[in-house]
């Protein structure tokens, strides 16, 4: 049952279309995954439906197939995501070497196609404020293969000091009312109010404000939120244009999304009917709002860098790593890109590529690395529906007659380690991730 004053509302703004919009909370959800293409092109998989039209590697997808289950979801060939949520970071139209900011990132959908757009190059910081939804945000980051990737569970506000007019794109994807998730969440439905709408467009003005210092001069910000709520969405616009004259509504071509809607918020100028609304009615996705903003000026600020250290002897056996260099944390070594900023003073759950640990008298591959390489000097390959799959995933030893450590795939994806001896492949795979494979995947 969704609240009756957010039904009030919704038929007092839109007329004629308000019985259209109310039908669509009848129709069953839309599901969507987009495909890494860090790791691969787009496959021809039986369960996948028709292409996502805002996003090159988004599919729709038959939700009975449950592709969650299947071994590429593990091996981050794909990353599930609602097709509207796959919008704001195409507007954001990232491009490899920049510095580009996740500033809400968890759960890691919008970080990820971020870094798929990125190709592996550039400087990817991406942010949650809440730590044990960075947590979630850092295992997606490892899971899809992503080495230039910062991961920090920090407060806008202390970023802003850090990282004044310092990336070239900054995607705001502010925590809102959820409106636009009545259909998949249903803990939206039961907190919303309006209460709760007025306290989100306070918190997301002053997360913009935030985001608005750290962008240079000439550089992109996309703010987005999954409501329809004026108030969160040209509302929060309109006051952050009002106090920031260097700041504009970019005109960006999305035929896809209706334009947003100036006369629904007190004062609103004409420049946010180039905004964008994602309407359940008019699309096949949920409800989302987007805003692609332009900075004037040419300000940038630099950050000092972090230093780099050695790399341990044992590292010379293993993948043949990208451009950058390798950052220590006690035993922990990760390998971090170029631009990797000092980062004495903030809260870091992944500062790059976990390499692994260098132990007395030997070095050990992180699960991070597996997923991320392509090859490495000893691997095994299984096909997606063979049992030696299924028992890796569940924890299990596998016959093999490889020595030390061996790159496992599935079907050419690298998806963990396993370490050869005595014609036994002994499992890595991290013990959190184990589960037991209870749908056939031939079946998916």
């Amino acid at each position: 049952m969704l609240p009756e004053e957010f039904l009030v509302r919704m038929e007092r703004l839109l007329g004629e279309e308000y019985a259209d919009f109310l039908a669509s909370y009848q129709r069953p959800r839309n599901v969507g995954l987009r495909f890494n293409p860090l790791k691969t092109k787009p496959l021809p998989l039986p369960f996948l439906r028709q292409p996502v039209p805002w996003e090159p590697n988004g599919f729709y997808y038959d939700p009975a197939s449950r592709p969650g289950l299947h071994p590429y979801h593990e091996a981050g060939v794909y990353y599930l995501q609602e097709p509207s949520a796959m919008s704001a970071a195409r507007l954001l139209d990232a491009r490899p070497g920049e510095r580009v900011l996740d500033l809400c990132a968890a759960p890691g959908g919008k970080s990820t196609q971020l870094a798929a757009a990125m190709q592996g190059e550039g400087l990817l910081v991406c942010n949650e404020y809440h730590p044990a939804r960075a947590k979630i945000l850092s295992r997606n980051i490892e899971r899809m293969g992503v080495a230039n990737a910062l991961v920090l569970n920090e407060d806008t506000k202390k970023l802003a000091g850090f990282f004044p007019n310092f990336f070239d794109k900054i995607l705001v994807d502010a925590p809102c009312s959820g409106e636009g998730m009545f259909r998949k969440e249903e803990a939206a439905v039961t907190d919303w109010s309006r209460q709760t709408v007025e306290k989100c467009a306070r918190r997301q003005l002053e997360i913009l404000e935030n985001a608005g210092k750290m962008l240079r001069g000439g550089g992109r910000l996309v703010y987005s939120t999954c409501t329809f709520a004026p108030e969160e969405n040209e509302g929060v616009i309109a006051a952050f244009l009002a106090s920031h004259p260097d700041f504009s509504v970019e005109q960006t071509h999305a035929p896809w999304f209706a334009p947003g809607r100036p006369d629904w918020v007190a004062g609103g100028r004409a420049e946010l009917a180039n905004t964008f609304r994602l309407w359940p009615h008019r699309l096949r996705g949920e409800g989302h709002f987007a805003a692609v903003l332009r900075r004037e000026g040419a300000q940038f600020c630099a950050a000092p860098e972090e230093p780099a250290s050695a790399l341990p002897p044992d590292y010379v056996a293993l993948p043949t790593l990208p451009q950058g260099k390798a950052i220590s944390f006690g035993q922990e070594i990760f390998w971090a890109p170029t631009q990797l900023p000092r980062l004495r003073g903030l809260r870091v759950l992944r500062p790059g590529l976990a390499l692994g640990q260098a132990l007395k008298g030997r070095f050990e591959p992180a699960h991070a690395l597996a997923l991320w390489a392509k090859d490495a000097p000893q691997n095994v390959n299984y096909a997606a529906d063979s049992e030696e799959i299924a028992k890796y995933l569940h924890g299990e030893a596998l016959p093999g007659q490889q020595k030390g450590w061996t790159l496992v795939q599935v079907d050419g994806f690298s998806i963990g380690w396993a370490k050869g001896a005595n014609g036994l492949l002994k499992n890595h795979y991290p013990k959190g991730l184990r589960r037991i494979m209870t749908t056939s995947v031939a079946d998916l």
